[in-house]
């Protein structure tokens, strides 16, 4: 083989290779989360609120205090979404096609803003109730900008992200299962909703957002499709 066609040959290997890693490396099957995991305090099965006095009070309301959330908050609003309330690892606090559940949920944190909390993006792991850290830094700002400018996102104590892998829920029911994650989501906002009454806290739910850059503000695996977006805090 002629010496030229040789080095054509080792040019061409090399740039395939280098774009088959290359593309590998883009792609996130799982959230990048790093070594940092906190365990989440036990949540309360009691409030001295009633459901019925919740469903009269709920209100979106978008406008927050500068005061911190206590990581036990944090922990209820969580486990209100999505956490174990059964021997069984599929019976959860909102209810799921099939009991597959294709929802996560990430929290996001400013510096100062969840007592006992880093600033960054944590991943919420329903099974073992606790928090993975996924990126540091304050993405508050950024994710508003990326949300349309809305002011909520960024005066929030926290933005709660609901996002959904359909596939979990396709693999069992087809294209009829991305109706029913869809479900899912509006089951476990509900709950946060009512939830966030008993605390003395105030929520709005946010669905106008560029999903593309969201993902890439929080660094989300490619999976975890943004759903829906709730602005957390105490209501001025």
């Amino acid at each position: 083989m002629p010496k030229k066609m040789i080095v054509t040959c080792l040019i061409f290997l090399v740039l395939g290779l280098a774009f088959h890693f290359g593309l590998r490396g883009c792609a996130q099957s799982e959230p990048k989360e790093t070594s940092e995991q906190i365990q989440l305090p036990q949540p309360k099965q009691e409030s001295e609120m009633s459901l019925e006095e919740a469903i009269m009070q709920r209100r979106s309301i978008r406008s927050y205090q500068d005061k911190p959330l206590k990581l036990e908050t944090v922990s209820q609003l969580l486990w209100a979404a999505n956490g174990k309330t059964g021997n069984k690892d599929h019976q959860r606090a909102a209810p799921s096609a099939g009991g597959l559940h294709p929802l996560d949920f990430y929290i996001v944190a400013g510096e100062g803003s969840v007592q006992g909390l880093e600033a960054g993006v944590w991943h919420y792991e329903p099974l073992k109730h606790s928090l993975s850290l996924v990126t540091r830094g304050d993405k508050r700002e950024a994710l508003m900008q990326v949300s349309l400018g809305q002011r909520q996102v960024g005066s929030a104590e926290i933005d709660l992200i609901v996002t959904i892998e359909f596939s979990r829920t396709t693999k069992k029911y087809g294209q009829r299962g991305r109706r029913y994650a869809y479900m899912d989501c509006g089951f476990a906002c509900e709950n946060i909703f009512l939830q966030v009454q008993t605390l003395g806290l105030a929520m709005c739910p946010i669905g106008a957002f560029n999903d593309a850059k969201v993902s890439e503000v929080l660094a989300l695996p490619e999976t975890h499709e943004p759903a829906l977006l709730l602005s957390i805090g105490y209501p001025k």
